[in-house]
């Protein structure tokens, strides 16, 4: 095993090459599982903090504070604002600062929105203002999915790069039906006893201690940023300044695949984001939080299933039937709403939204194996003559982690937008007539560029 040496944690790696099966087996590929394992933890965390506030507001008004629901659908809305646009710069971070350095550091940047929200929930005279910036600050969990998923994509070769980013993103994603079944439970007792404060007491003289909502996540943090610092790598070869990565702007698939990833991601989010307070308002006699995390929890966990599929049949194929199957789900989910003619059937209504879940999982996962066959596809016409050498992969590999990183940006941007189209004037039918329509269109480019028979680049 001549590379194993070098390929322990807490190192530099100067000598990358996961496209080669000698180097691959002689100790690549135990290091790039170590990262993996270790940055999925990492991510979990990220999305809990991120989407705390989506159960954190449904039991607000029940602790004495009094803001509106347009404010509350604000709090649950406002860490998708700032996580999309984080994300936008984490997207570049990893060729810059390394994985290893990037992962510990924006890790622990977790625990100042966990620890300040632990704080302001004790006192009903905290102002709305200062939980504006404290959703905000949640959005540094939104951002940490970019450099994350862009760090892994470094580690594994083409062939296997859709089940590690299933793997990555979906068991990362699992943050936030983790932190919407952990919360509910928590928030019941003292876990940190007189340490972390006293309770609030309801209307219906119920003791809450809804400051562990932010605690809770707190000494993991501190003891996964330690972990990634001492037993990940950053490597050498991925190294790239932001002008050698900003090719992608000019790069027509960035774009399209952004579009695409939006529908499947952005809804995720902004449904895992939307979903508790969707059903405290459509199904009022249901207890929303004892069912809201299955919604993210199906999504994530079908995520890997997504990218593993996509490995065997090709990405392409499986988004483009994954879309049709997301239409038929959101037309379910409307037609189980009750309405002026009818009361609605809550059962068929969350079954309905579990297989959107699920669809949403599963494009998530094919999406992005699309994403380092599309980009090593083109390279090779730009550059036929450099077909097998390691110039070639090392180039491939920093495009296409910077293109899903940045896509990762523009899609996360869902978990604003949908929250807050449900809480606008379209109201709950008119945001999902509106997602439909954007469905449509992609399967319409997915058709077009990627599955057709004469389509510019398979994947």
């Amino acid at each position: 095993m001549p590379y194993k040496d070098s390929l322990k944690g807490g190192k530099i790696i100067t000598d990358w090459r996961p496209e080669i099966e000698e180097f691959w087996h002689g100790g690549g590929k135990q290091a790039a599982n170590r990262n993996l394992w270790i940055s999925i933890p990492a991510l979990l965390l990220a999305f809990a903090v991120w989407m705390v506030w989506s159960t954190v507001i449904v039991r607000l008004p029940d602790i004495g504070f009094t803001f509106d629901q347009n404010q509350l659908f604000w709090l649950a809305a406002l860490p998708g604002l700032s996580g999309a646009t984080l994300r936008i710069f984490y997207s570049f971070m990893v060729p810059i600062f390394g994985g290893r350095r990037w992962t510990a550091i924006s890790t622990a940047t977790l625990l100042i929105p966990a620890l300040w929200m632990g704080f302001a929930v004790q006192d009903t005279s905290t102002s709305y203002s200062v939980f504006v910036i404290i959703a905000l600050l949640c959005g540094l969990g939104g951002g940490n999915f970019a450099s994350s998923m862009s760090n892994i994509s470094f580690f594994y070769p083409k062939a296997k790069q859709g089940t590690a980013l299933g793997l990555n993103a979906g068991l990362g994603n699992l943050g936030v039906s983790v932190m919407q079944f952990v919360i509910p439970n928590v928030i019941l007792f003292g876990v940190f006893g007189a340490l972390a404060g006293g309770p609030q007491i309801t209307a219906a003289g119920k003791a809450l201690y809804l400051q562990n909502a932010g605690f809770i996540w707190v000494p993991f943090i501190i003891l996964v940023s330690i972990v990634a610092w001492f037993g990940m790598n950053d490597i050498s070869s991925a190294k790239a300044s932001f002008k050698d990565q900003a090719i992608i702007f000019k790069r027509k698939h960035n774009w399209i695949m952004c579009i695409l990833y939006m529908a499947t991601f952005g809804s995720f989010i902004g449904f895992s984001a939307a979903f508790p307070m969707l059903i405290k308002n459509s199904f009022p006699h249901i207890d929303a939080l004892l069912v809201a995390f299955l919604g993210p929890l199906v999504g994530a966990l079908f995520r890997p299933f997504g990218g593993w599929i996509a490995d065997k049949l090709g990405g392409a194929r499986v988004t483009f039937w994954n879309y049709i199957v997301m239409v038929l789900a959101v037309l379910a989910v409307m037609y189980f709403l009750p309405s002026a003619t009818h009361e609605g059937n809550f059962i068929g209504y969350f079954i309905s939204f579990m297989v959107l879940f699920i669809t949403t999982g599963i494009g998530n996962g094919s999406t992005f194996r699309m994403i380092p066959v599309i980009f090593r596809s083109m390279h090779e016409r730009l550059s036929p003559e450099k077909i097998g050498q390691e110039d070639l992969f090392i180039e491939i590999r920093k495009e296409s982690a910077a293109v899903v990183g940045f896509t990762s940006a523009i899609a996360a941007y869902g978990a604003f937008f949908v929250p807050k189209m449900f809480g606008s004037s379209l109201g709950v039918n008119g945001t999902f007539i509106a997602l439909i329509v954007f469905y449509v269109l992609c399967i319409a480019l997915t058709w077009w560029y990627y599955s057709r028979a004469d389509a510019e680049y398979h994947c």
